[in-house]
Parts: C-alpha cells; structure tokens; sequence
C-alpha cells in the first residue's frame, strides 16, 4: 500500500515538472534575427521622390467646360407650324379668319438653300355672310412645293424668305359657295406665295423654334361675279422644325 502512493506521487511530481518546462519554454521569447557581418543599413532622411512631409491640400484643377454643340442646320428638314389664316378680297365678306395648320418636309441642298414640299388645313365658315341659322363651316386643304433661302445672322439665329406654289380648295357640298359667288373655291385650284420667317436654332442640334407669316394669291378663292377681285390670303404662325 504505500509502495503504491510512493508510486502515485512520483508520476505526479514527474507530470508537473514536465508541465513547468512546457510553460517555461512557451513563454521563452524567440531569438531575434542576426544579419550578415558584413550587411549595411541605410536610413532615408528625404521623403520618396514626388511626396512632401505633408499631407497634400491643393484641390486637382477641373477640366474646363466643354462648350455646346453646334446646332446641325443642313439635311432633312421636318417644319410644323400651326396659326391663324385669313382671307383679302371679297372672300374676306364671307368667311372669318379660321384655325390654320401646316406642315413641309424639305431637304437643304446648301446651308442657305432648302427644296420642299407642303400641306395644309384650315377651318373656317360662312358666319360673315350668313346668319347663324344658315352659316356653314367648313375646312379649307391644299399642298404644294417650293424654295426657302435662309441667311445666319448668328449661330443661333437665322432669317429665311420663301416661295412657293400649289393648289387650294374648300370641302362644301356641293354649290354652297357657288350661290355666295365663289364657284371655282370648290374645286382645287392654283396658288402662288411668299413667306418671311424667322429660326431660333437649340442647344439639341435637331432642333429650332420658328416664327413665320406669309401672303397669297389662292385663285380659286376669288369672286366669279361681279367686279373684279384679288384673292388674297394671309397666314401667321409658331412652329417648330427638326432636322435629321
């Protein structure tokens, strides 16, 4: 009995000597690194090359704004413009100026030359010559073709002239304005014109407001009876223009 706890003590003092010397060579602090005899070291009193000692403030220079882009005023021409059109001559005693709508699609063979063709629709009626029991309204359609001379004033504004024929009629039924003394107005007949006009070019190189007003001679339109008549009409009007 006591050679066994003679026993069990001895392998308890062997087991805390060996955990002593783990702990002791755990807590050792490793070797520092040994250098060469004959190794140099140098030590660097500048900064690196393109640093300073100090932090950097200065704020990068902005890029300088790019400027906007030219307006594009030559190519395929797309003009709509809506206003008033009214009636010189003796139609103007039968029918008030009415609602006036048109559009010309063009191609600019030059910056200051354009070749187009045009449509148009007006509305109007009978009021000035007839009571409203009897007054007639009716639409006015026509189309033709023509040149437009254009000079840039600046690069954003330019001022055009142009001129332009086709043909013209009002849809009535039939004889409505032959009793009022206006036979060939239903049928499609010639007309000859001008117009002056002003384009005010956008930042978008496509686009430019447009301000236009134009005069006539719409043959059809004129008095078969009576004395003799000058059919003219006159046309104002807002729009806008998109070139391809």
């Amino acid at each position: 009995m006591r050679t066994s706890a003679r026993t069990l003590f001895a392998w308890l003092g062997f087991l805390g000597a060996m955990g002593v010397a783990s702990t002791a060579s755990a807590q050792e602090p490793a070797a520092p690194p040994t250098l060469a005899p004959d190794a140099q070291v140098n030590i660097a009193t500048t900064p690196p090359e393109g640093k300073t000692g100090e932090t950097d403030t200065t704020l990068p220079t902005a890029p300088p704004e790019a400027p906007p882009p030219r307006p594009h005023r030559k190519g395929v021409v797309l003009e709509q413009t809506a206003g008033m059109l009214g009636f010189g001559g003796q139609f103007r005693h039968v029918a008030p100026p009415g609602f006036w709508m048109h559009m010309q699609l063009g191609y600019e063979l030059f910056n200051w030359l354009m070749v187009f063709g045009s449509g148009e629709l007006a509305f109007s009626s009978t009021d000035v010559s007839q009571d409203p029991s009897h007054s007639m309204a009716f639409p006015i359609y026509g189309f033709g073709g023509g040149l437009r001379a254009t000079v840039h004033v600046t690069d954003r504004f330019a001022l055009f002239v142009q001129g332009e024929g086709g043909a013209l009629t009002a849809y009535v039924p039939h004889d409505s304005l032959t009793i009022l003394g206006f036979r060939d107005a239903e049928g499609l007949n010639g007309q000859l014109g001008g117009r002056l006009g002003l384009e005010w070019y956008q930042i978008d190189r496509h686009l430019a407001l447009t301000a236009q007003g134009g005069v006539r001679d719409a043959m059809g339109f004129a008095k078969v009876v009576g004395s003799a008549d000058l059919p003219l009409m006159w046309d104002g009007a807002l729009g806008l223009r998109y070139t391809f």
